[in-house]
């Protein structure tokens, strides 16, 4: 899994353990590790959910200050509406 390199560290601390992914098909499996920098990842689930069931939790576990910024760092891939389906990710470091 790829996340900007602003987000590496916290990735690995385990600060942000969920991400979003407007993706067109599955890139990651329950189970598989990633690399992220320096470092890895474990995904613990994946799930598609539509846009407008991402709570505040949500929010402060994908590392973001707000729903907007989520939707905006996620939707890089195409617009993202409240229904529009993503992939729900969570995961944790690896040590």
């Amino acid at each position: 899994m790829e996340f900007s390199k602003e987000l590496h560290e916290d990735v690995l601390s385990g600060e942000i353990t969920v991400s979003f992914r407007l993706w067109r098909r599955r890139k990651v499996a329950e189970g598989r590790r990633y690399r992220v920098g320096p470092g890895w990842i474990e995904v613990d689930s994946i799930e598609l959910v539509p846009f407008s069931s991402i709570d505040e939790d949500d929010v402060r576990r994908a590392g973001e200050t707000g729903l907007e910024a989520l939707r905006r760092r996620a939707a890089h891939a195409g617009p993202i509406g409240d229904h529009t389906l993503l992939y729900r990710i969570e995961f944790h470091p690896v040590h």
